[in-house]
C-alpha cells in the first residue's frame, strides 16, 4: 500500500494571493463587480479573519477594511440642515426666567418662526402649566396658520393638554434631545439677545412691568434690529432710504437703551 502525503500550510491572517488581491484592488479602484458579490460571502471568524468561501482563501477583516470603498460625506442629513431646508414651517417654542425685584420668578413664553425670525408671540406668568401653554399655541396660530413643526426642549411644563392641543392642530412636534440647547439654537439665541440688550439694564418690579418691557423691546426687535441671518434686514422687511430722503435722525426705543436711525424730510 502505498501512501500519499500531502502536505496543506494555512494561509497567515493577513496574507493573500494575485487572485484576492485583485478582488480587493477591484473595491479600492470603485468596481461595482466587487462591491456587492464578493462581499456577500466574507464572514468574520472568531480570530479575527475573514475566511472567503467562494474561493477557499482566508482573509483578514482588517485587510478587507482597508481596501473597501470608504462612504464620502455624511450618511444622512445633519440637524443644521433639517433646519436650513425646514426654516419656513418650523416655529420653536422655549421658556425663561426673570426675577423681579420682589424676587419673585417670572416665567416668559416665546414662540418663534425660523423663516424670518418673527417673535409671534410671548406671555408672563408666574405659574406655566400645560394648558397655559396650550392656550398660547392656540392663540399664535390661529386658523389654518399653524407650522409643520414645533420645535420644543423637554420641559415637563409642557404635558399631556399641550401635547394633544398640537396634535389637534396637525403640527408635529419636534423634542430635542437632553440638555441639547443647541439643537433650539434660533429661540436660545433670541432669549440671549433680550438679556443682554434689555432686561440686563433694566429692574423689572412686577410681572405688568416686564410685559410692557419686553413688548418695547418685540417692536424695536421687529422694526429695527438687523439680522445677519435675513442679510441685514429686519423680520419686518426695512426698505433702504437714499440720501435725497433726508438728514438722518435717531428715535428712541425700549426707553432709551436703542435707536432707530431713519432719515427725515428738513
Amino acid at each position: 500500500m502505498i501512501v500519499l502525503a500531502c502536505a496543506y500550510s494555512k494561509p497567515k491572517p493577513g496574507h493573500i494571493d494575485d487572485a484576492a488581491r485583485q478582488g480587493l484592488e477591484s473595491l479600492r479602484c470603485g468596481r461595482s463587480s466587487a462591491s456587492a458579490e464578493n462581499l456577500e460571502h466574507l464572514h468574520p471568524m472568531r480570530d479575527g479573519s475573514t475566511p472567503h468561501c467562494s474561493i477557499g482563501i482566508e482573509v483578514s477583516q482588517a485587510t478587507v477594511a482597508k481596501y473597501m470603498m470608504r462612504r464620502r460625506g455624511k450618511p444622512s442629513p445633519t440637524w443644521r440642515s433639517f433646519l436650513r431646508n425646514q426654516a419656513i414651517g418650523i416655529a420653536a417654542i422655549d421658556m425663561f426666567v426673570v426675577p423681579s425685584a420682589t424676587f419673585r420668578l417670572l416665567f416668559v413664553m416665546l414662540i418663534l418662526t425660523h423663516d424670518r425670525r418673527k417673535i409671534v408671540r410671548f406671555d408672563v406668568t408666574q405659574n406655566p402649566t400645560a394648558g397655559w401653554l396650550s392656550r398660547q399655541v392656540t392663540e399664535a396660530f390661529p386658523w389654518d396658520t399653524a407650522p409643520r413643526f414645533l420645535l420644543r426642549d423637554r420641559d415637563a411644563s409642557y404635558g399631556s393638554i399641550f401635547r394633544n392641543r398640537v396634535e389637534a392642530m396637525g403640527i408635529t412636534e419636534v423634542v430635542t434631545a437632553p440638555r441639547s440647547p443647541w439643537q433650539n439654537a434660533y429661540v436660545e439665541r433670541v432669549i440671549g439677545s433680550i438679556r443682554r440688550e434689555c432686561l440686563d439694564e433694566v429692574v423689572i418690579f412686577n410681572e405688568r412691568h416686564l410685559r410692557r418691557v419686553l413688548s418695547s423691546y418685540v417692536d424695536y426687535y421687529h422694526s429695527t434690529r438687523t439680522h445677519l441671518s435675513l442679510d441685514k434686514d429686519c423680520p419686518r422687511s426695512r426698505p433702504i432710504q437714499p440720501p435725497r430722503d433726508g438728514r438722518i435722525m435717531a428715535v428712541p426705543q425700549v426707553g432709551g437703551l436703542h435707536h432707530r436711525y431713519e432719515r427725515l424730510a428738513a
